[in-house]
């Protein structure tokens, strides 16, 4: 895994949740700039997925289920957090992006120390 891309997802995930949050304090609903936020954030993901299961050859990460269960984790997160945005009419779906948004930087940070680790 390459830290740029865990730290640009993690500079992502903090604008859905400040964007998530703005919302739910106007008391707004969800719009364009949620869905370029979460899209971004999931177009960073799918990348960060994609590079990870290429280069799992060569031995790493040394506990590979709990890996790939976050690596699949992490990119379920924010199209569930959309679905359920979406489907919430009042002002708290930008709360529900919030929360996602908030669990894929904690997430993305665990992916890496999971990369990062050696087999004892």
């Amino acid at each position: 895994m390459l830290v740029p891309l865990v730290v640009a997802i993690t500079v992502v995930a903090a604008l859905v949740v400040a964007v998530g949050l703005a919302s739910t304090l106007a008391s707004r609903r969800t719009g364009l700039v949620h869905v370029a936020a979460v899209g971004l954030l999931q177009g960073l993901l799918v990348a960060q997925a994609v590079l990870a299961l290429v280069r799992m050859d060569d031995g790493t990460p040394a506990d590979r289920p709990t890996f790939l269960g976050y690596l699949a984790g992490i990119v379920l997160i924010p199209v569930a957090g959309w679905l359920w945005a979406r489907t919430e009419q009042t002002r708290w779906a930008g709360t529900v992006l919030a929360v996602a948004g908030a669990a894929v930087g904690v997430m993305v940070w665990r992916l890496l120390e999971l990369w990062e680790a050696t087999s004892a």
